[in-house]
């Protein structure tokens, strides 16, 4: 059932960064999960650092923050590296 609730989370999660990021058009539903569970684990490490971090076992609203909030680090570093600037 965890694997289901990270799945539904990331696509989620992924989906929203793509939106804010103008990365939308590009993504397919794949790496809109893709990009949402690696943004979860940086979420959640992120987070550890200022003492909250979700968890994708089950679905709560903290967890889809920093899984959200993971995402947009992945898709701004990944626009520095492709494109050399942040959109």
């Amino acid at each position: 059932m965890g694997w289901i609730v990270a799945i539904i989370v990331g696509g989620i999660s992924g989906w929203l960064a793509s939106m804010v990021m103008n990365r939308d058009a590009s993504m397919g539903i794949f790496w809109n999960v893709v990009v949402g569970i690696i943004g979860s684990s940086i979420g959640n490490w992120v987070g550890g650092f200022f003492g909250f971090g979700g968890t994708i076992q089950q679905f709560s609203l903290s967890g889809l923050f920093t899984s959200f909030v993971g995402a947009v680090i992945l898709l701004g570093v990944l626009n520095l590296i492709q494109r050399g600037k942040v959109r």
